[in-house]
């Protein structure tokens, strides 16, 4: 099922300024497969002025008859001459070619790897008109390729671009809309398994629930989605063994380095740098008690930031096995003995990210993160939410409960009596919150905020409208 467009507004923006530029200009979109960089190109391209071609894996002679052919649609004849070479395209194309005119080339990095000599020959040209002239887009799924072409202080392309937007994952709140839930709680549940990327939206879409999604597109061997995360690492990485393996223990709960390292059986030291290309991709993400200093390494947690890959890597990797032997349905009743425990950590997730969007107890907010330590009395403690108001006289303190029939005045008092151990609240106001899945209709929180999915999904895109 096709989506609506969704989001993508600033982005959008951004390029349609960029498409009115006066000279000729470069913009690149890079970001992970799926997350929707064709959809916007296509909404956004000027349709009577553009020549839009997706690249591939085929040989760069065959590449330029294709580019050619595509051209041919806005000049004719261009197409009817066989190109020795791609310098010799490029310079037809930009003699001939309108001002204004657009060029975008989808899965630039493919094109790449096939003539090398490419981003040197844009370059020549983009420096070579100041003038009225036609307008370069290129795109890719390579993030690492895409920043080297354009980012990297040695590449030729590197300061040339006018426009370089990354397209993130859409947030939460725009897949209310997408796969049409009218329950905020299964709003949550369906972001546990395919997070902010469009394409699984779409996928998903087809199926009449989450349960049937699941088992047709992942668990079973021949689902679209059963060997995503090979796919994504080939993606970036030019040896993923070791990357996968990080991503397996760190799915399986191996949350430190040092514990990742021992089960790999290799010293830390080896890992740092696998673990900060995992990072810089945004598929591993590190978490540290709210107020710690990043440089505190002892404290630090690794966790999957991807929510796809973190169901992917915690239920369908251990049972590889049993999935290519038949076995879907019993893997499929496992997971959902204990899934919901898998949505409450991206709930609490989602819960965090809201903290700084909205207003909460009256006050607005500074980044939230969790908590935990040694509370004042010298034993461990823990925090779901802890953040800083902004003029920085009050702290907001809470706890994210899912999948439990919530008894909010047993809660509340246990918040309060953990709330009183934390170490960093002297000379501030507490303010506590509790987040529920299911919170009563009739709040007996005592003082103490008691919030719902609806209220969080509020702050994190997609139509708030529809929910009042």
């Amino acid at each position: 099922m096709k989506l609506p467009f969704l989001d993508r507004e600033a982005e959008s923006a951004r390029l349609r300024r960029f498409f009115g530029r006066p000279e000729a200009s470069l913009a690149a979109v890079y970001g992970r497969r799926r997350t929707g960089k064709s959809r916007l190109l296509r909404e956004v391209l000027p349709a009577e002025r553009t020549v839009y071609y997706v690249a591939d894996d085929r040989d760069a002679s065959l590449q330029r008859v294709g580019l050619a052919q595509e051209i041919d649609r806005e000049l004719p004849g261009f197409g009817r001459v066989l190109y020795p070479d791609w310098d010799a395209l490029l310079q037809r194309w930009w003699y001939q070619a309108p001002a204004g005119s657009v060029l975008a080339i989808d899965e630039f990095p493919a094109l790449v790897a096939q003539a090398p000599e490419l981003p040197s020959l844009l370059q020549k040209r983009l420096d070579r008109q100041d003038t009225a002239g036609p307008h370069l887009v290129l795109t890719g799924s390579s993030q690492r390729m895409m920043l080297g072409l354009v980012l990297d202080r040695s590449a030729p392309l590197f300061g040339r671009a006018a426009e370089i937007l990354r397209l993130l994952p859409l947030e939460a709140g725009w897949l209310r809309r997408a796969l049409a839930l009218e329950d905020d709680a299964r709003v949550i549940e369906s972001w546990a398994v395919w997070g902010g990327i469009p394409r699984y939206w779409e996928l998903a879409a087809d199926f009449p629930d989450l349960t049937r999604a699941v088992r047709e597109l992942i668990l079973s061997p021949l689902g679209v989605l059963h060997e995503e995360p090979a796919t994504l690492l080939l993606d970036d990485l030019r040896e993923t063994t070791q990357a996968a393996s990080i991503l397996s223990l760190v799915g399986r709960g191996c949350h430190r380095l040092s514990e990742i390292a021992g089960r790999l059986g290799k010293p830390a030291t080896s890992l740092s740098r696998p673990m900060q290309r995992l990072l810089e991709l945004g598929l591993v993400r590190r978490d540290l008690p709210w107020g710690t200093s990043t440089r505190d390494a002892k404290r630090t947690l690794y966790r999957i930031a991807d929510p796809f890959l973190r169901f992917w890597f915690a239920f369908v990797e251990p049972e590889r096995s049993r999935l290519e032997a038949g076995q879907v349905d019993a893997v499929a009743l496992k997971i959902w003995g204990s899934f919901s425990h898998h949505v409450a950590s991206h709930w609490e997730e989602l819960v965090r990210a809201s903290i700084p969007r909205g207003e909460w107890l009256g006050r607005r907010w500074k980044p939230a993160a969790s908590w935990w330590g040694a509370g004042t009395d010298g034993k461990p403690v823990e925090f779901d939410v802890v953040a800083e108001s902004e003029d920085e006289t009050a702290l907001l303190v809470g706890e994210v409960k899912w999948g439990m029939k919530a008894d909010v005045a047993r809660l509340t008092a246990e918040l309060r009596a953990r709330a009183a151990r934390l170490p960093t609240t002297a000379g501030r106001t507490l303010c506590l919150g509790l987040w529920l899945e299911r919170p009563p209709a009739r709040s007996t929180g005592d003082g103490v905020g008691v919030f719902s999915p609806t209220e969080v999904l509020g702050y994190l895109g997609g139509d708030v409208a529809s929910r009042e």
